[in-house]
């Protein structure tokens, strides 16, 4: 029997705190209209007393498995991608596992930083369809404000804090009416190390260090990258740029989405674009905005789509998904 992941539930959550361009330029040297002109960014939500990532990822699950019909129970494989977890040590992945009542199953953490979601998505994906889970809950989820250098106005403007998840489950291909994961393309190039990454660690530094990032460097990359994988994944499928409906990438940038769509020759309505009150979430930027598309209508069952995305290590990803 060939199996396919199909995406069931979706759901995402945000802490309560909003912060606007206006708060932030009150205690950096910025202001909103060079945050807006640089990033497109307009707002963020940044984590505050009693919200962590584990937190968020639990808000986001439960919303999935609400959307998805299910209980805790029937989740068999939880992956949480996070660059920003609640302790070294276990997996935030357990924590979700224990507070939703799934336990038993897999449950663990994957670090690709801002392509952690497509990677991890891209693993939950694989294990379903070699029989080693039924149903799977995928997360991204960060709180990247605690990682962030409050005094480096490049940066901390860049970034905010929330979490994204679906529920993708283990359908056979002939009863899966088309949808699912159709093809999936994962890369690494640790050469790029130094362009963006935090400078700190458990076995270093005993600190979890702070983000460092050389934007210009970062974009140039970006847009050629994401725009490669882009292409593999279609490929793979047989499919042309004209058989997409969406396309929902990291929220990195408003200009990096530009400049990647135009590369591809993507009409900019069918990319979904929540960078503007989000920020860079890392890897909670793809699922938070594939949950956003899916909540107001846009995105609708059947509908074709890519979701892609890339971060420190460099790691850059896509999937195809008939939703």
């Amino acid at each position: 029997m060939t199996r396919r992941s199909v995406i069931v539930g979706t759901g995402s959550a945000l802490p309560e705190r909003v912060v606007t361009n206006a708060e932030l330029a009150a205690q950096v040297d910025t202001s909103d209209e060079w945050i807006v002109e640089r990033t497109g960014i307009r707002s963020r939500h940044i984590a505050g007393e009693g919200e962590t990532t584990a937190t968020l990822a639990t808000a986001a699950a439960r919303a999935a498995l609400q959307a998805a019909g299910l209980e805790g129970g029937a989740i068999d494989l939880i992956v949480l991608a996070t660059t920003t977890p609640d302790q070294t040590f276990p997996a935030t992945a357990t924590i979700v596992q224990q507070a939703i009542g799934a336990n038993g199953g897999t449950a663990f953490d994957v670090a690709a930083v801002c392509s952690g979601f497509v990677y991890a998505l891209g693993v939950a994906d694989a294990m379903l369809r070699a029989g080693m889970a039924s149903r799977a809950l995928v997360i991204g989820a960060e709180t990247m404000s605690r990682l962030l250098d409050w005094d480096d106005r490049a940066t901390c403007v860049l970034f905010g804090d929330g979490a994204g998840a679906v529920v993708l489950e283990a359908r056979d291909e002939a009863e899966s009416g088309g949808r699912g994961v159709l093809a999936t393309r994962l890369h690494a190039d640790g050469a790029h190390n130094e362009l963006l990454h935090t400078d700190g660690g458990a076995s270093t530094t005993g600190t979890i260090g702070k983000l460092r990032m050389a934007g210009r460097e970062v974009f140039r990359h970006a847009v050629v990258n994401l725009a490669t994988v882009f292409g593999e994944v279609l490929v793979a499928a047989g499919l042309t740029v004209e058989a997409l409906d969406w396309v929902v990438p990291h929220q990195a940038n408003a200009r990096i989405l530009d400049a990647t769509a135009r590369k591809l020759g993507i009409d900019p309505a069918r990319v979904v674009v929540t960078v503007d009150r989000h920020a860079n979430t890392s890897a909670a930027s793809v699922p938070l905005a594939l949950d956003a598309a899916v909540r107001d209508g846009r995105i609708q069952p059947g509908h074709l789509l890519v979701l892609e995305a890339m971060g420190g290590g460099f790691t850059w990803g896509a999937c195809l998904v008939r939703f």
